[in-house]
């Protein structure tokens, strides 16, 4: 069975945002006062949406600055989740009490 590959928010942007109102990577630089490199790379998966990128995403798009960041994060954990979980599965145990349930009877799970 294929893997289906991690959404970039890049992609996002592109596909759900500019290409419906047919905002192009120089239109939407200006707008958002930041360089066309950075849109581009965004949208071409080479950069990842900041912080900074977020809050002017939201300003210009009117949807939060936490979707754009939501977006972001999902796909830096997917792609880590890919590229190291079996390893730290090798690596990193789970703590013990938990494994006798005494922990999680305490905390009422």
């Amino acid at each position: 069975m294929n893997k289906i590959e991690p959404i970039h928010a890049g992609e996002i942007l592109l596909e759900e945002f500019m290409q419906p109102f047919k905002i192009s990577q120089n239109a939407l630089a200006k707008s958002l006062n930041v360089s066309p490199r950075r849109i581009n790379e965004i949208v071409n998966r080479k950069r990842a949406i900041t912080a900074d990128t977020a809050l002017r995403l939201s300003n210009f798009f009117g949807n939060s600055a936490e979707f754009w960041m939501n977006l972001q994060n999902k796909y830096e954990l997917e792609m880590a989740r890919d590229k190291l979980s079996k390893g730290i599965d090798k690596e990193v145990k789970l703590y013990p009490a938990l494994l006798d349930g005494i922990y999680t009877q305490q905390l009422n799970y």
